[in-house]
């Protein structure tokens, strides 16, 4: 055994045995997914075009408005204020307290809160989603992403070909932007989630405004695409904020079930009252209940338990329900974003097999090829160093 080869075999190991943290990049899209431990997953990172720009959004997780150099924002909103209904008031507080809310009976604002009125109100709105016009489908989705620890959830729904809707709360995109770049990567519709994650109706209508305007910024800047819809946390919303979303070109989305997974542990809510929920769905589904039309069901990509209970729950939902796709292809809705050179395959696509999102752009999914290059690399390590041992 020469000193020669022994010096080949051990650098050959040694690349082998240091490659998975090359692989770990957290620079790229590609590299972040490759990331397994869930603690190294969450562990905060430098990445240059959302860092750089940060003072030209709101502070993370407080609620947003208008910033006062910002003249793009404040003339968007100068220039959809008019259309902006003045005689519907904010309601209650930030963190949901109506306690001291007086409010009609009739309902005349469409307050989602107090009646779950999907259809407003008020002339030129559009009706919330809160179903999906395709027989025996479930429109599937995700609110409060994305999550830190996501890759097993997303890993798993790659090895299905499942695409879902992800509903993106702004303050996690710049917190994490390597994962929302994930959701383009492996072409799952993005939604807006607001900035903060706090009672829509309780904001005055500029920070209304600034919560959906600069998610949307957000969104475009770390992904590339701009979202054309939106889900008011808690469901709360009523026709002002409506109008304000509209005037944004952003479609309401609501719900029709609700796990209640993002409560599990607390009041009398427990992982039993969860799983309760979810099989109460697929008893419907199973006896006909959605042979007309289809449904949504909120779900969450919150924390490890609600991810894993989807995980777990998946393969009945897709075996009581015909389809389960993204809520913009139950919509037929191929083109989800305002960037026209991305495009949805259609509902009869989708379930055709065509579940690929289509664009002319380089998106960070590029990046899935140095991941590749990373792996042959591993391999070819292996063989080599087996080859030397196997000769010396």
């Amino acid at each position: 055994m020469s000193p020669g080869s022994l010096s080949l075999c051990a650098f050959l190991l040694l690349n082998l045995l240091t490659s998975g943290s090359r692989a770990a990049d957290r620079s790229t899209e590609a590299g972040e997914a490759s990331i397994s431990d869930p603690s190294a997953e969450c562990v905060a990172y430098y990445y240059a075009p959302s860092a750089t720009q940060i003072h030209s959004f709101p502070t993370v997780w407080q609620p947003a408005s208008i910033l006062a150099n910002d003249t793009a924002a404040q003339a968007k909103w100068q220039s959809i204020m008019g259309s902006i209904p003045t005689t519907i008031l904010p309601k209650g507080t930030s963190t949901g307290n109506f306690t001291n809310v007086t409010y009609s009976a009739t309902d005349p604002d469409c307050w989602w809160s107090y009646h779950q009125c999907v259809q407003p109100k008020l002339a030129g709105l559009p009706a919330d989603i809160a179903s999906v016009p395709e027989p025996d489908t479930l429109g599937f989705g995700f609110d409060d992403g994305p999550n830190c620890s996501h890759n097993a959830f997303y890993d798993y729904l790659t090895s299905q070909n499942q695409k879902a809707t992800m509903f993106y709360i702004g303050s996690n995109v710049m917190d994490w932007p390597l994962e929302a770049q994930r959701a383009v990567a492996d072409g799952h519709e993005i939604c807006v989630h607001t900035w903060s994650h706090r009672y829509m109706t309780s904001f005055n209508s500029s920070d209304a405004f600034a919560e959906l305007y600069y998610t949307m910024q957000a969104i475009k800047l770390v992904t590339g695409v701009t979202p054309k819809c939106w889900r008011p946390p808690f469901g709360d919303v009523d026709d002002r904020i409506r109008a304000i979303a509209n005037a944004l070109g952003l479609q309401t989305v609501i719900w029709k079930y609700d796990s209640n997974d993002w409560k599990a542990g607390t009041g009398n809510i427990t992982t039993a009252t969860v799983d309760a929920n979810y099989q109460a769905l697929i008893n419907n589904a199973t006896s006909g209940t959605f042979s007309t039309q289809g449904t949504i069901m909120l779900t969450h990509e919150l924390n490890n338990y609600t991810m894993s209970t989807a995980m777990k729950w998946y393969p009945q939902l897709k075996s009581a329900f015909q389809y389960l796709v993204p809520i913009a292809v139950a919509m037929n809705n191929t083109q989800p974003y305002v960037e026209t050179n991305y495009t949805f395959p259609s509902f009869q696509q989708y379930i055709a097999g065509q579940t690929t999102a289509n664009t002319t752009s380089t998106s960070s999914s590029s990046n899935n090829s140095d991941a590749g290059t990373v792996v042959f690399s591993s391999l070819t390590l292996l063989g080599l160093a087996l080859t030397v041992l196997g000769t010396i």
